[in-house]
């Protein structure tokens, strides 16, 4: 019992930050994984990384818990978040893509999060999670968590941190990085997309007699979908691109944090 009152307190610490990120992170806050699961899954990597600096750091169960408490939900909340915004990139494409196509009325419910979803959107967050999955990323995604504690230990200063600004800036900054990622992946398309509707303004100027609202959302619809089929074969490339970048924002906010 009293190995227990002495540790549990840096246990309850350590399961806080790694259920919070099962909370927001990309794969495992899916609709789909099972509640318990997740919850299993926080607790042995709890136990884990518990059994790493949880012996190292005395973490007493003062007035000052609760705000310790509530600096870990908010790191763990923190790390996949900025994991969620890259992820997020394929579904803002998709939306683009969707509203120079036509499809944007089309929108289906997306499994994985339970809200409206683009099409394009929707069929490029699979390919994307595919990928991820197969070459591991969901590993990486855990050892980046684990490695969070050399950054940003059990006695952190996160709330100085936020008060200094830097996490703040840098999360807007980060959130603009993919943002602009969405668009230039969306580019193809989206600059196709605006030629056909000059090229069809240009048509119902010449000739007033065709029906250009009856024959211009299939054409574009078509010529949406060759684009896309030709340029299907880069996802893979894209996509790690995508991950690449994704970790080297995780880096960087462990700097952030660090500081």
């Amino acid at each position: 019992m009293e190995l227990i009152t002495q540790y549990f307190p840096a246990f309850l610490l350590v399961f806080c930050r790694i259920s919070s990120f099962m909370v927001v992170a990309p794969i495992f806050s899916a609709k789909t994984v099972p509640r318990p699961l997740k919850i299993g899954l926080s607790f042995f990597i709890s136990y884990i990384v518990f059994m790493q600096v949880g012996f190292n750091e005395k973490v007493v169960a003062d007035g000052n818990f609760i705000f310790s408490i509530l600096k870990e939900v908010l790191a763990g909340l923190l790390i996949g978040y900025v994991c969620y915004l890259f992820f997020a990139v394929v579904q803002t494409s998709g939306a683009l893509m969707d509203m120079q196509m036509g499809l944007s009325m089309a929108n289906i419910v997306d499994p994985l999060t339970g809200i409206s979803a683009p099409l394009m959107g929707n069929f490029k967050s699979m390919l994307l999670m595919l990928v991820f999955l197969s070459i591991n990323g969901h590993h990486y995604l855990i050892q980046a968590l684990m490695d969070s504690y050399n950054w940003l230990p059990l006695d952190n200063d996160l709330f100085g941190i936020v008060q200094g600004g830097t996490l703040t800036e840098f999360l807007a900054r980060t959130f603009a990085d993919t943002f602009m990622l969405a668009l230039q992946i969306s580019a193809p398309l989206v600059v196709s997309m605006f030629l056909l509707d000059v090229a069809l303004a240009l048509l119902t100027r010449a000739a007033p007699q065709f029906q250009i609202f009856v024959i211009g959302v299939p054409i574009k619809i078509l010529l949406g979908l060759a684009i896309l089929i030709l340029i299907l074969p880069g996802f893979g490339t894209l996509f790690q691109m995508i991950f690449d970048r994704m970790f080297d924002a995780l880096e960087k906010l462990f700097v952030v944090l660090k500081a």
